[in-house]
């Protein structure tokens, strides 16, 4: 399935949610006022701007998944998924990440994390019901690699869960970089050909496409866009 962001109130919505179900692990106001002179340490995990596309990760975890399956985010730095499932009583909960302060994430006891390439992880084939990458494809991406290490980890009828900047009209990026890696924002034609990449790998759509969008919820480095969401499930 994809969906598409259509608007900022989404967003609150999302977030309002996730606080309400107890799912949220964004700081609030205090916290940051007291890491921003010393009372708080820790790596500061989540981002209001992603509550939709986290909160759509985490009800569709919540509800396909029992609380012993193996789950491993791609890209866990800072991300709020691994922390939120530790928080909902997963306890299969794995992340991977090259930066190597991933180690400071909170929840090491329920958490695995490891420094890595995610698209060369040591994990064996077979190991994981399901795999999430939150805002982290379009960087650096190299479709082949990501959907061969995806395949290999997912179990048989195991699902990949990402989010990726995305409007339907195709917009350059240029020479701008994250991370000091390319920026890819999707368009519509961008997400076809991704799909035909990942089908080569044995996963396919797991419920309807919807391709468009009322409103570019997202500015970011002089760009406006939105979020897609996908939900890829492997051949059984």
């Amino acid at each position: 399935m994809l969906a598409v962001l259509q608007n900022n109130d989404q967003i609150v919505e999302a977030r309002l949610a996730m606080q309400q179900h107890g799912r949220s692990a964004l700081e609030g106001r205090l916290v940051k006022l007291m890491r921003r002179i010393g009372l708080v340490r820790g790596l500061p995990v989540g981002d209001m701007v992603k509550s939709w596309d986290v909160a759509r990760t985490l009800d569709f975890i919540d509800t396909h998944l029992p609380k012993d399956a193996r789950i491993l985010d791609m890209g866990a730095f800072c991300s709020e998924v691994p922390v939120s499932l530790a928080n909902m009583g997963f306890t299969g909960v794995y992340g991977v990440d090259l930066n190597p302060n991933v180690k400071a994430m909170p929840h090491p006891e329920r958490v695995q994390y490891s420094v890595c390439d995610f698209m060369r992880t040591p994990f064996p084939e077979g190991s994981f019901d399901a795999v999430t990458a939150i805002s982290v494809i379009e960087h650096g991406y190299e479709p082949e690699r990501l959907f061969a290490e995806v395949g290999r980890l997912l179990r048989p009828s195991g699902h990949f869960i990402a989010s990726f900047d995305y409007w339907p009209d195709k917009i350059e990026t240029g020479n701008t970089r994250f991370f000091d890696m390319t920026w890819l924002i999707f368009s519509e034609q961008d997400v076809k050909a991704m799909l035909e990449v990942a089908k080569i790998h044995g996963l396919g759509p797991a419920g309807d496409l919807y391709t468009q969008s009322a409103e570019r919820a997202i500015h970011c480095m002089g760009y406006d866009y939105t979020f897609g969401w996908l939900v890829l499930r492997k051949d059984t």
